[in-house]
């Protein structure tokens, strides 16, 4: 890979995520302050992403895998979005505000699982698996650092600016990103263009014949589970964090350590931990971060502890979603693969969160008294079905069998549509996503 397709895809990862981390973390006061928005309103306003995961990856899945390249996927939908963003931005009521970031989750959701498939399309010329996990990891090191970076643009703007102001400047921020993010995906179009690989007639088909394999099946469910729990983390941790005597100006600093930890990980450990212990132990060992991280808050430690653990979200967003995306593009054959991040995405940021995000309200409101949460059960809830996830995970989970193999299933490794997935002892395991697929 050269340095010009890798600049291109960093770019393109760049501001993806930046676009994103622009308008979420703070969106929130707009709607509560000077719209006088109800959490309920708000919170509806927030559920659009989520919905729009649901049913947006897959048609824009579908397309690049049968009809037009990713990044010109990328091109329309940031373009529409720039548009909704701004009318977004100016919009004063809840009734006006909810259908146009709708529309706009819809066509954001959409590039999601695109910026994976046109990474790893852009790196699959790179022979040696390492060093082509390795490539990868260079480029999505840039999605915790791009979402660090605009909060803490738009806190430095807000602070030389002296004026409150209405908050719209985060989705204006958002629009300017958007942009840039077209010309980006346009430099891709240009060096590392995706196009599609038109093999299967009915995408849908191959979809559901992965999805037919309990082992996949299994990570899916799990996936699904383990990362609407996350909401718990999201809505949870800063009133939390400032019961304990954490000063409110110190959460979002602390809650940083993630992102920073994040980007280490992915850098330096990411295709190591892989290579060492395979896609189900470095899952088990993600999920596991965020159990970890649930069981001290539900311990109630100091407030040295309950800072210290605050790496573990980002660890465990590394070596569960991130290495999850990886397995699933490996194990996917080449002509669905593009539906097969959609999926992942349907079913994680899509259906999780949203399901996630009423369960995480439903928990903290039955375990508080009068108007003060009891954080201890409350944090006991989402550690206790982590757990049981990672148990079973652990205990069900099979590693990809070598070429040639027969599967746990009794299934001959070369079944039609199947993928096997090989792992070479000279490398330590780290050659995977070798197809040995019929057609």
């Amino acid at each position: 890979m050269s340095w010009q397709v890798y600049l291109a895809l960093s770019l393109v990862m760049f501001f993806e995520y930046a676009v994103w981390g622009a308008w979420a973390p703070v969106l929130t006061a707009r709607l509560l302050g000077p719209l006088k928005m109800t959490g309920k309103q708000a919170g509806w306003i927030y559920a659009t992403l989520p919905l729009a995961c649901i049913f947006a990856p897959f048609v824009a899945g579908l397309a690049a895998d049968r009809w037009v390249n990713a990044e010109w996927i990328l091109i329309i939908a940031h373009l529409i979005g720039a548009v909704l963003l701004l009318a977004a931005a100016r919009a004063q009521r809840f009734g006006s505000l909810l259908p146009i970031m709708l529309c706009y989750s819809l066509c954001y959701a959409a590039t999601l699982p695109l910026v994976n498939s046109v990474l790893f399309a852009g790196t699959a010329s790179i022979a040696d698996e390492a060093a082509r996990g390795a490539a990868q990891a260079k480029v999505f090191i840039w999605a915790p650092i791009a979402w660090a970076l605009t909060g803490w643009s738009l806190t430095g703007w807000r602070m030389l600016r002296k004026t409150p102001g209405d908050g719209s400047d985060c989705l204006y921020l958002a629009a300017g990103l958007s942009i840039v993010m077209v010309l980006a995906s346009a430099l891709v179009a240009v060096l590392s263009p995706t196009p599609p690989s038109g093999g299967e007639a009915f995408p849908i088909q191959g979809v559901l014949e992965m999805l037919s394999q309990p082992n996949f099946l299994l990570f899916v469910v799990i996936s699904m589970i383990v990362f609407g729990l996350m909401q718990f983390y999201f809505l949870g941790t800063a009133p939390f964090l400032q019961e304990k005597g954490i000063a409110s100006k110190h959460v979002p600093g602390l809650m940083a350590l993630a992102q920073i930890a994040q980007a280490l990980a992915t850098w330096f450990l990411f295709m190591k931990l892989i290579e060492s212990l395979g896609f189900k132990w470095t899952l088990v060992i993600g999920a596991a971060c965020w159990a970890a991280l649930y069981g001290v808050y539900a311990l109630g430690l100091a407030r040295f502890w309950l800072a210290s653990v605050q790496p573990l979200h980002g660890l465990a967003y590394v070596f569960f979603v991130i290495v999850g995306q990886k397995f699933t593009n490996d194990v996917s054959p080449e002509a669905i693969r593009s539906s097969m991040q959609a999926l992942i995405f349907a079913a994680t940021v899509g259906l999780g969160l949203f399901v996630g995000t009423q369960f995480a309200g439903f928990v903290m409101d039955h375990f508080s008294e009068e108007g003060k949460f009891q954080w201890r059960k409350v944090w006991l809830v989402p550690c206790g079905i982590t757990v049981a996830c990672v148990l079973i995970f652990a205990a069900a989970f099979q590693e990809p069998q070598p070429a040639g193999d027969q599967t746990a299933q009794g299934r001959p490794a070369a079944s039609t549509n199947a993928v096997t997935v090989v792992r070479s002892s000279s490398s330590r395991g780290a050659t995977f996503g070798a197809e040995q697929a019929a057609r």
